[in-house]
């Protein structure tokens, strides 16, 4: 962060694009948006560098482009992290109040949590994200906060998000090569979240998908706590590969077409509309009835939103999201998504935009945008939205590297 202007920037390294929004805060409870980068993402695949320096390439264009547009330079950046490595699972921790008064402090609501975090991991994992779910005092449950309550026992439901130490390692280290210092990873679909939904979604229940190029991601909500995350392979990435292969037309191609021309649904295409179309090896273009591309579109969307639909169906919430479902990221542009989401989810469903920033807030009312908006917010207390634990307010990178350098001896 950047003292004298107290700068922060996000950091959002997508399977198909780069995005940084640099942002000024004050003792005000928005984020001012100052400046946003955007570039192609050369070196990620299904949301994983597969490419150091292509990734690095990739993040000097988008940084560049917020600092020239800002005014202001970049030094630190909360980066998202994502992936088919990302997993996460529920824990408890029990602890005994020993104070004379009973009464509950924050030394012991963080041993309560350090104990829920004390889980056997393989060594090639680290702690992402602790992310209390909610309290027991003796046998009252339900508790958001205990401090100040008096008992005998203390007892927390944490969620916990790992990541591999390699796919972090790597990402971090792309960053550090375009001469950025990486502030703390957090996962994308909690950075999403603080962008685009509400307080009261959160309290009654909502699923947040947040639908990129190389993955869909998710988190699930409850009472206000997060109760469910993961991240699934599949994304806007494979409508562009169908469409490549269906149409018979380079990638560039087809990836022009599902922004222009694509929809979700072919009952909003019109029975005369017609695209012209790039043939590959130099032939003639061909006239496409938008029908068909419409009907390839809405056939691969249709299985992505059926895959969301099961995990939600295994987390055990599906009954609880009094408030629906709310889609972002770049793939939830494509009109008529929220539609086909909401017939297959049966259940109330949104698009998500950022919302919570002044400055240029017009540059970042996109679901494009969420991740990086979220990044940026994740500077200031979450003030009654989900918080980490106390080892998560940043993620302290040494952790990473001497146990992947404990795991490389092991081998080695």
């Amino acid at each position: 962060m950047n003292e004298k202007y107290n700068i922060v920037a996000g950091l959002d390294v997508g399977t198909t694009k780069v995005c940084c929004v640099v942002a000024k805060q004050d003792a005000g409870p928005a984020a001012e948006v100052l400046g946003t980068g955007l570039a192609p993402s050369l070196g990620s695949k299904r949301g994983m560098v597969v490419n150091i320096e292509s990734t690095v390439q990739s993040v000097v264009e988008a940084v560049r482009e917020a600092e020239q547009m800002s005014g202001v330079e970049v030094g630190e950046v909360n980066v998202g992290i994502a992936g088919g490595h990302i997993k996460s699972m529920n824990s408890r921790g029990i602890v005994a109040i020993s104070s004379p008064d009973r009464e509950i402090t924050k030394k012991d609501i963080d041993r309560c949590i350090e104990q829920a975090k004390a889980i056997a991991l393989p060594v090639d994992r680290e702690v992402l994200h602790v992310l209390p779910k909610e309290f027991a005092v003796d046998d009252q449950r339900g508790i958001k906060d205990p401090r100040g309550m008096v008992a005998t026992r203390l007892e927390a439901e944490v969620h916990i998000v790992t990541g591999a130490i390699t796919s972090a390692q790597n990402l971090v280290r792309s960053v550090n090569r375009a001469g950025l210092k990486v502030n703390r990873l957090v996962l994308e679909p909690l950075a999403s979240a603080r962008a685009v939904l509400t307080p009261d979604e959160m309290e009654l229940g909502v699923a947040l998908v947040d639908m990129g190029g190389g993955t869909t991601d998710m988190a699930i909500f409850h009472e206000g706590s997060v109760r469910h995350t993961s991240v699934l392979a599949v994304g806007g990435d494979q409508v562009t590969r169908d469409l490549a292969v269906g149409l018979r037309t380079p990638r560039l191609a087809a990836e022009q077409i599902k922004q222009k021309y694509a929809v979700a649904l072919t009952s909003l295409v019109a029975e005369d509309g017609v695209v012209e179309v790039a043939d590959v090896g130099g032939r003639r273009a061909r006239m496409i009835d938008r029908s068909y591309i419409a009907e390839i579109a809405q056939a691969r969307l249709e299985e992505i939103i059926t895959l969301v639909k099961r995990e939600i169906g295994q987390s055990g919430y599906a009954d609880l999201l009094a408030a629906g479902v709310v889609l972002t990221g770049g793939c939830a542009n494509m009109e008529g998504l929220a539609e086909l989401a909401e017939e297959i989810f049966n259940t109330p469903t949104r698009i998500g935009l950022p919302l919570g920033v002044t400055g240029l807030s017009e540059s970042v009312a996109d679901p494009l945008f969420a991740t990086g908006v979220g990044l940026i917010q994740y500077q200031r207390p979450a003030e009654g939205r989900f918080q980490d634990g106390p080892d998560s307010e940043a993620i302290i990178f040494h952790k990473i590297f001497s146990q992947m350098k404990s795991w490389m001896e092991s081998i080695f």
